[in-house]
């Protein structure tokens, strides 16, 4: 069976191609057509050559929104015409954190798009229990549950609660997300970027209680001024940028959470008396869960989760040769970009 294929072969180049893929689905898989494909920050890195754990050439592709064509002889959970969301991360199922239930930090994860070859191309095979099947709702929000999940899992990392002032350092999709469902959970919420029309977007459309743009002074006051006078109970960082990771552990207030979503390709120090004094819970928050897919579309299909201004930008599969460059710029404005395929 002959697919049409986008592989990134280095950093900076795309190319189509037509390759062969074995469409032969074992007992527990699933055969699926891809619809939709939301590109992500991990792509972008990759695109840049900045993204860790990853080599090249490679299928990038890991928001799917996907239909279910060919089930394998034991899949029960899903049928042939399902429309499905895809977790894609692949873990081994036996190594101590999945027997514990953390299959989203696997010791041996493969990440569809990252470790392994992922969704940029027209046929897709994946374990039965990576898919999760909607009724009512469209490729195009499926393609989005892995997002969104994200943002899901650092919130229940946190433990934010109703009563928790929450900043969310960083307002591209990933930070977008926690601050959406930091919300959900009733906090205040106040997001910080150097980025004017992203802060627009987070009051307007996610109903952020306040916005912080970061500019070349100490945001503290500001961000107090979003507090009623209080430092944030709750800092997720979701920059992926050095600075700003040490830099949050000054923000949090006294025995309060710094969670890190963001990931960046070095060390992190901090001083230790400072973050003594503070009793700071310091988090990592990786991947997501089943139980967040499975949260986020019940959320999605019953109208908690409005998923309606996500999406800024929409590139037709064959076009994102020529198109891929222009989505990095600023200018674009790029909140959530998809392939439609």
């Amino acid at each position: 069976m002959i697919v049409k294929t986008l592989i990134l072969t280095t950093p900076g180049q795309f190319s189509q191609a037509d390759t062969d893929f074995d469409r032969t689905v074992q007992a527990h898989e699933v055969l699926l057509k891809i619809h939709r494909i939301g590109i992500c920050g991990t792509d972008y890195h990759a695109y840049r050559g900045k993204q860790p754990f990853f080599s090249y050439p490679r299928i990038l592709g890991h928001e799917l929104g996907a239909e279910v064509v060919e089930i394998g002889s034991e899949v029960t959970n899903v049928a042939i015409g399902d429309k499905v969301a895809v977790e894609p991360y692949l873990n081994c199922g036996v190594c101590q954190p999945c027997r514990n239930g953390k299959t989203n930090c696997c010791e041996k994860l493969q990440v569809l798009g990252v470790h392994t070859d992922g969704g940029m191309r027209e046929f897709l095979k994946v374990p039965t229990r990576k898919v999760y099947a909607s009724k009512t709702l469209s490729y195009e929000q499926l393609a989005l549950v892995e997002t969104l999940g994200i943002g899901s899992h650092a919130v229940n990392r946190a433990q934010v609660q109703a009563h928790d002032l929450v900043l969310v350092i960083g307002a591209g999709p990933i930070g977008l997300s926690v601050a959406q469902f930091a919300k959900l959970k009733g906090a205040t919420v106040v997001v910080m970027d150097m980025n004017a029309s992203r802060l627009a977007f987070c009051q307007q459309q996610l109903g952020v209680d306040a916005t912080v743009l970061l500019q070349n002074t100490d945001p503290v006051e500001e961000i107090r001024k979003g507090l009623n006078g209080d430092l944030p109970t709750v800092v997720f960082d979701a920059t992926g940028n050095s600075s700003s990771m040490m830099q949050a552990f000054k923000l949090v207030a006294h025995g309060g959470r710094l969670t890190f979503v963001g990931l960046f390709q070095g060390d992190i120090t901090f001083n230790d008396p400072e973050f003594h004094r503070r009793e700071v819970t310091l988090l990592a928050s990786r991947n997501a869960l089943p139980e967040d897919f499975i949260g986020i579309i019940k959320g999605m299909e019953d109208g908690a989760i409005n998923t309606q201004p996500w999406i800024s930008h929409r590139v037709a599969f064959d076009d994102l040769l020529t198109s891929f460059e222009n989505l990095l710029q600023p200018e674009s404005n790029v909140i959530k970009a998809v392939i439609e395929l």
